[in-house]
């Protein structure tokens, strides 16, 4: 049986509401804060410090160079709601309630978070923090059992439903279960297309989500500052509007230094996009070291998946460098992404780490961290020592994920060794692919038949690595 807390939304260690009782200003609690960071569809090379060399991202890197850089670590899986999902549950893609993209009723988003789902905010919240959300949430819309406010949020401005935040000039935001109506002018597409009318673009394009969410993030950074906060920021840039006229789908005010580049109109946009997304980050770093937080602040950097496949702009910047496969794929361009945290003052700055981790050891990290104990029922592992450079690292014995869109697919990672399967919807002895990274990063060249008992070991791992979903099932259930 699952060992969770109650719930007790709204409410802090102390019995009463957190923003109407004194909360933890005392020095003698050290909690760090925690701002995380993420992007929305940004591939591993699509910034500097993962060696991008079109587009900027000095600030981005800046933070690589005063903290630390993991060069192999995951997203949840491939696609937008099941990897937050991951994140946010600290469990793995075969445990965590939300395993694909999956909408929930007409015109009601995606499906979301369970009720007896306990979230890393509900964690933290119950230690202390004021907890913030701001951005993309895609586990729940107002009023489903994911709402943001039942899952351990204090405070959410943003989109919680993910087909609309395709749309970066919006005609509303939610803000705390009220909707936020923005200067945009959109049109709505049919609603017998597969996002039920949701998918849109705009006429009249004035207020831009991005930059409003960034101004949110100081606002709340302002507001909180005297007390311990974790602010989850997942971005949405670069993901694109698929909505939108194809020469269009990258939407943005401005396309900055890149206007003068000999490119085409698409990668100028997406170049100043990752570019926007940079300099609003350099605005949140800026304010924590000016506001003297950045000694008990840890900011973290990552994206939720690789960039969308098939895209001019994934080529033409090289957005995964050697790395296979992209969006949807469980190869390593798909999930392996960057991920950046600085802790000014304990974390060694310009250091960079093999460590194998994912999503799922943000949870385990973030409680280990604030010095609350970790569940025993999560999939992750404190990744503290290999942040602190002290004391034992754990690791883990292997890594598993799995994607639910279309034939579905399978992967494990186990040191080097990485097995991949396709079509595990329909076919239970789907045959696995085997790769060893450490000679062949691209995975291009499949070993299988060389190495069938690490093909077994794995079938072996992977049957032990999930528990049967009715909502998303695979056929090794009916076995």
């Amino acid at each position: 049986m699952r060992n969770h807390l109650t719930k007790m939304a709204g409410i802090g260690l102390c019995g009463c509401l957190l923003f109407s009782c004194n909360q933890p200003t005392d020095q003698d609690i050290t909690l760090p804060n925690v701002i995380f960071i993420m992007a929305d569809d940004l591939g591993y090379a699509d910034v500097g410090a993962y060696g991008q060399e079109l587009i900027q991202t000095p600030n981005i890197d800046r933070l690589a160079l005063e903290g630390i850089r993991f060069t192999q670590f995951y997203a949840g899986t491939s696609v937008c709601a099941p990897s937050r999902s991951v994140l946010m549950t600290g469990l793995h893609n075969g445990h965590t309630p939300v395993r694909g993209n999956k909408q929930y009723g007409y015109q009601n988003g995606q499906l979301p978070l369970p009720d007896s789902t306990r979230t890393v905010a509900e964690y933290l919240k119950a230690a202390g923090y004021v907890t913030g959300m701001i951005g993309k949430w895609g586990l729940g819309n107002p009023g489903t059992s994911g709402d943001p406010l039942k899952q351990g949020w204090d405070y959410y401005f943003g989109y919680t439903d993910q087909v609309l935040a395709h749309n970066y000039f919006p005609e509303y935001l939610w803000r705390n279960g009220r909707k936020v109506i923005l200067e945009n002018t959109v049109q709505y597409l049919d609603t017998a297309l597969w996002h039920d009318g949701l998918g849109s673009y705009s006429t009249e394009q004035k207020q831009y989500s991005h930059d409003l969410f960034v101004d949110d993030a100081i606002n709340f950074l302002q507001k909180h500052q005297q007390h311990h906060f974790f602010l989850y920021l997942p971005l949405t840039i670069p993901h694109d509007n698929g909505e939108q006229a194809d020469s269009l789908r990258f939407e943005v005010p401005s396309q900055g230094i890149y206007k003068e580049e000999s490119w085409s109109r698409k990668e100028k946009d997406y170049a100043a996009m990752i570019t926007r997304m940079d300099e609003g980050i350099g605005r949140i770093v800026d304010y924590i070291d000016q506001s003297g937080l950045g000694e008990n602040t840890l900011i973290f950097f990552t994206s939720d998946n690789g960039p969308m496949r098939n895209m001019q702009t994934t080529e033409f910047f090289n957005s995964n460098g050697v790395l296979r496969g992209a969006k949807r794929d469980l190869y390593e361009g798909g999930i392996r992404e960057p991920f950046i945290v600085r802790w000014t003052g304990q974390i060694a700055a310009g250091s960079v780490s093999e460590h194998l981790g994912g999503f799922w050891d943000v949870l385990p990290t973030l409680l280990d961290l604030a010095g609350q104990p970790v569940p025993d029922d999560t999939d992750g592992i404190s990744i503290k020592p290999t942040l602190l450079g002290s004391g034992t690292q754990p690791v883990h014995s292997f890594l598993y994920w799995e994607f639910h869109e279309g034939t579905g697919s399978q992967a494990i990672r186990q040191g080097d060794w990485k097995g991949v399967k396709l079509n595990v919807k329909q076919d239970a002895q789907a045959a696995w692919e085997i790769y060893n990274l450490s000679s062949d990063p691209g995975e291009e060249k499949n070993i299988a038949g060389d190495h069938p008992d690490k093909a077994d070991a794995f079938e072996e791992l992977m049957k032990k690595s999930r528990t049967p979903s009715a909502t998303f099932p695979l056929a090794i259930d009916t076995l």
